[in-house]
């Protein structure tokens, strides 16, 4: 029987893995987004998802609303535009109309007006109470009529007043600053009809689809239901 060796076993060495390249401090692996079965990102409207539990009244709910969202946002300044534009030509050719038709004319007090229970306040300065007053028309006939008068006005005092062809006391004319500030308020109340209109008509599809949905839920539950709860 030979001796045994004195040499011991040579161990076997593993080679080292390979080198990662070094990092910068602070960088990160960067997370890949996640996408659908489609390629598309994770971001898209659950209504439009291919998934099973989604409902033909789902994607008609979302189409709905992808179509009448820009369609209001189209609509709306347009809508404004329009009712600006007509208001503007309608309050102008009222104020001319009014120039045409009225005088602005000097008339005398017959009475006393009322005095206000503060005098010197600015209430008082802003309160005007009826009073008669006499003037001349265009026709040169006397005429007395009623107009607001500042408060204290002592009889025989004169005011200034637009009158008409037939001794009717009246406003004066629209100016340019109250016919644009009236054109603005009717461009902003079309823009808001339309965008209230489009909601409204949003909501109402959206009670119908959800009413039908659940009437759809309870018809399936009636024929689910026995198996669930009818003991075996």
């Amino acid at each position: 029987m030979p001796p045994p060796s004195s040499t011991p076993p040579t161990p076997t060495r593993r080679s080292p893995p390979p080198s990662r390249p070094p990092r910068a401090p602070g960088n990160r692996t960067p997370v890949p987004t996640p996408r659908t079965d489609e390629g598309r990102t994770a971001i898209t409207p659950w209504r439009l998802r291919r998934n099973p539990l989604r409902r033909r009244t789902d994607l008609f709910q979302a189409w709905l609303g992808l179509v009448l969202l820009p369609t209001v946002l189209a609509a709306a300044p347009v809508a404004a535009y329009l009712a600006a534009d007509a208001a503007h030509r309608h309050y102008t050719h009222t104020a001319d109309r009014h120039t045409q038709i009225r005088r602005h004319t000097t008339a005398v007090l017959v009475q006393d007006a009322p005095r206000h229970p503060e005098p010197g306040s600015a209430e008082e300065k802003n309160t005007r109470y009826p009073a008669e007053v006499r003037f001349t028309d265009a026709g040169g006939r006397t005429r007395n009529a009623t107009t607001d008068v500042p408060p204290g006005l002592r009889a025989g005092s004169t005011v200034h007043v637009w009158a008409d062809a037939h001794g009717g006391i009246h406003g004066p004319p629209l100016t340019p600053d109250q016919i644009r500030s009236r054109t603005m308020g009717w461009a902003i109340l079309a823009a808001l009809s339309v965008i209230a209109l489009g909601s409204a008509g949003y909501g109402t599809v959206t009670l119908v689809v959800h009413r039908r949905n659940l009437a759809a839920w309870a018809t399936a539950w009636s024929g689910t239901a026995p198996r669930w709860t009818t003991p075996k």
